[in-house]
């Protein structure tokens, strides 16, 4: 069969089954074949045969390969003989038969495998494709294609002693045909390898499963058989090696085929293997996992505070520096490859962004923070599970030894969002309490996915688990109730963890040791009050947060008075407020504010002369090279920042002063970049079954090869909007033609007759048949409806 004959295949497919193709195969269909002629073109291409043998699991991909190392057509019973004797003999006879006939089913619907049942062939393009197959080397032909003709007289008369010589033997059939026909012959095979010696059958022992190449100093040079002394010149003598560069020999595939004694395939399981790891309780893997999502969360809320107020800057090449990390890491209290996490996808999700040099949280962080905690999670578990970067790889070195920072372009790996979902969906099909151990998730996938390039995708594996754990997708290794909603992608992941989640607290113990005790994880506000006036001291069970005079310095520079904050701690607090404390509070709001500092390029004003004089008095004041211009006002080069931390320092509490006189209130939200929570999307999105069906529809009009339709002369139609979207809506439940009327980008109207799939968005999608392709059009710009005919 040709490649006419599988374009005749595919023409004669149903609609259903065309649409579970492309289904499948996506990508040929951006854009849309002109017709089935092209379909074939493109699925035989390849680029296109790589990326479908690509998702194929371990058992599919040997029955393709056994198919496509046989001379001719193969029926079911055929190929299925060939896989018995590759399969354990105590596996169960009919669950091989049932696992064929899935394969056989995914092989056919995805256009790699075609034809009748009884004359089954790989699509063309597609042996090509696997070369080599089965881990085998290369034909006899080839891997003798540059001997000369001498030398395979030499080869021939060793092997069998009826050849004549001359380049010729019995029936005219040239010397290169006769040597791969004996080598083929397993009577003549095992001759040969009778007459070698034990430890060149060793070494032959070793080739026949793969890999089927070596390398061999002088691996050209001629010997025969009488000659040859070491295991590695008797095998080359008998044509049971042959060599293939000046360096290099390989073992034929008629040669390994009859060594393998007829099978393909060394030990094939036809259904993925089991995973294995310990079993625990379920219901504490959930809480644990829940807690740990209720952490990071707040660890991710708590990055983004800190950034708001001391954002650090991004690098020239784009990126966190490495400092900058590790600071981070210290204020998080994580270590290093977590803080890195956290960072990446905050980014991921839309929380922080780049920002005129510095990394800032964005927009749409206040809109996530007000969220319930659940929600905030699910927003981040999707961005995770989606983004195609790989945390895992920060602090190592590229290509050129230079380092991967957090937040840099070449963390992007286009796999990465990939290996993550068929990860997730491994730890899915998990049954409960089982925690899977990293071996048996990364024997799956080599099962599922075997010509996946195993390096990369084993390290994005084990960073995938190690990441689920922190994240809390995962807990106690035990796949969580509401991480298997973020590998299935159904939007109930929120709903799952709401009830597993602790309650947030609204009060605190505050103690005479100038401390707060947080019982557990306090409200939204709560938090954001208590961080901004005192600092967090110990992190556990419960939190310690201890206010000293910079933490409710800083409150009152946010704009609070005294009275507040002591409100606010009054009203939160299950103890009274204690007298330190209160002392504390009002000394720092009586002393805060005495001195103003404003743009001269900075001034101080004071309403008491005297602490002026004590200001120009003290010795480390000589560097800010202060002048008195009046008995309240001194003058300084310095910027107006640097004199208020240079006071700071000294000892005293001097706030900003606007060029109006008005106290510049330091809010620490008011530090955001352009930006919004990122669109929840899905690692792995199935194609819109409508426009499938639209697609397949434009291929077998384009394949009836029928001349464009015309438009019915006259007036294009128009019609009311509303009257205009329900005749599409008909006309989609339908799958009816319809003649529209259309303003282009030139406000010029055009008609055009349409087969409309979907509406959504402001757009509807539609064959059309004017021009013989699908396309989107604005619902504004249709003036109008009409019947065909009409």
């Amino acid at each position: 069969m040709t490649g006419t004959d599988f374009s005749e295949w595919l023409r004669g497919r149903s609609d259903e089954r065309l649409r579970a193709l492309v289904a499948a195969r996506p990508e040929l269909v951006t854009p849309v074949p002109a017709h089935i002629d092209g379909l074939a073109a493109r699925a035989c291409s390849p680029s296109a045969i790589g990326r479908a043998l690509d998702r194929l699991d371990r058992f599919s991909l040997a029955v393709l390969e056994t198919l496509a190392l046989r001379p001719g057509p193969a029926d079911r019973e055929t190929v299925l003989s060939l896989l018995r004797r590759a399969v354990p003999a105590d596996r169960d006879d009919e669950a091989l038969g049932s696992a064929l006939d899935a394969a056989l089913d995914v092989l056919t619907t995805r256009a790699l495998v075609y034809g009748p049942d009884d004359a089954l062939l790989p699509a063309p393009g597609v042996a090509d494709a696997l070369e080599p197959p089965a881990a085998l080397g290369p034909p006899v032909a080839e891997v003798f294609r540059h001997h000369p003709p001498e030398r395979l007289d030499v080869l021939l008369r060793d092997i069998d002693p009826a050849y004549e010589g001359g380049g010729q033997a019995d029936g005219g059939r040239p010397a290169g045909e006769r040597l791969a026909a004996l080598l083929a012959d397993s009577a003549t095979v095992a001759r040969l390898v009778g007459e070698v010696s034990p430890q060149a059958r060793a070494a032959l022992d070793e080739l026949v499963w793969g890999p089927a190449s070596g390398r061999l100093p002088n691996a050209r040079r001629e010997v025969d058989a009488a000659s040859a002394q070491s295991p590695i010149e008797q095998l080359l003598a008998r044509g049971l090696l042959g060599a293939t560069g000046e360096e290099t020999v390989a073992l034929p595939r008629e040669v390994a085929l009859v060594l393998r004694d007829g099978r393909v395939h060394r030990d094939l399981s036809p259904g993925p293997p089991a995973l294995e790891g310990p079993v625990r309780d379920q219901h504490l893997a959930d809480r644990t996992a829940a807690g740990q999502a209720f952490t990071f969360v707040r660890t991710v809320e708590e990055l983004c505070e800190v950034w708001s107020v001391d954002p650090p800057g991004v690098l020239r090449a784009g990126g966190l520096a490495v400092r900058d990390l590790r600071r981070t890491a210290q204020l998080l209290d994580l270590p290093e490859w977590a803080a890195g996490l956290v960072v990446e996808v905050a980014h991921a999700a839309g929380l922080v962004a780049a920002g005129e040099g510095e990394w800032l949280p964005t927009g749409g962080y206040d809109g996530w923070r007000i969220k319930a905690t659940e929600d905030r999670w699910a927003v981040l578990a999707d961005a995770w599970a989606a983004m195609e970067r790989a945390p895992g790889l920060i602090g190592e070195r590229d290509d050129r030894d230079r380092p991967l920072n957090a937040l840099h372009p070449d963390l992007r790996r286009p796999g990465a969002a990939q290996t993550r979902a068929r990860t997730l969906a491994v730890l899915e099909s998990a049954p409960p309490g089982l925690a899977p151990t990293p071996e048996s998730v990364l024997a799956r996938l080599a099962w599922e996915q075997p010509r996946r390039r195993p390096a990369l995708r084993d390290r994005l594996v084990r960073f995938a688990l190690r990441e689920a754990e922190h994240i809390g997708v995962t807990g106690l290794g035990v796949p969580a109730t509401h991480g298997r909603a973020v590998a299935r992608g159904d939007g109930t992941a929120a709903g799952l963890l709401a009830p597993l989640l602790p309650e947030p607290v609204d009060h605190v113990l505050l103690q005479a040791d100038l401390t707060a005790v947080a019982p557990g994880p306090l409200t939204t506000d709560l938090g954001r009050r208590l961080a901004l006036t005192a600092d967090v001291e110990s992190k556990g069970g419960a939190t310690v947060y201890r206010f000293s005079e910079q933490s409710v310095r800083r409150a009152l520079d946010a704009g609070h008075s005294a009275d507040d904050l002591l409100a606010v701690l009054e009203r939160h607090s299950a103890t009274p407020v204690p007298q330190p404390l209160r002392y504390l509070v009002t000394d720092v709001a009586r002393r805060h504010g005495r001195i103003r500092v404003g743009t001269a390029s900075a001034y101080i004003r004071c309403d008491d002369p005297a602490l002026l004089d004590e200001v120009l008095a003290d010795k480390r004041a000589h560097l800010l090279r202060l002048r008195r211009l009046a008995p309240t006002v001194l003058a300084s080069k310095t910027s107006r920042a640097a004199l208020v931390d240079s006071l700071r320092a000294m000892g005293y509490a001097p706030v900003a002063e606007s060029l109006e006189g008005d106290v510049v209130v330091a809010r620490a939200d008011a530090r955001r970049t352009e930006g919004q929570l990122a669109a929840r999307v899905t690692a792995s999105a199935t194609p819109d079954p409508e426009v499938l069906a639209a697609a397949v529809r434009a291929m077998r009009a384009g394949d009836s090869r029928r001349r464009p339709v015309e438009a019915p002369e006259g007036q294009v139609p128009r019609s009311p909007a509303t009257a205009t979207i329900s005749a599409l809506q008909e006309a989609i439940r339908q799958g009816s033609r319809v003649w529209i009327g259309y303003l282009d980008s030139q406000g010029h109207a055009t008609s055009r007759i349409l087969e409309p799939a979907r509406m959504e968005g402001g757009y509807l999608t539609a064959y059309d048949e004017t021009r013989a392709t699908v396309h989107r059009f604005a619902l504004h710009r249709i003036t109008g409806i009409a019947e065909i005919g009409r």
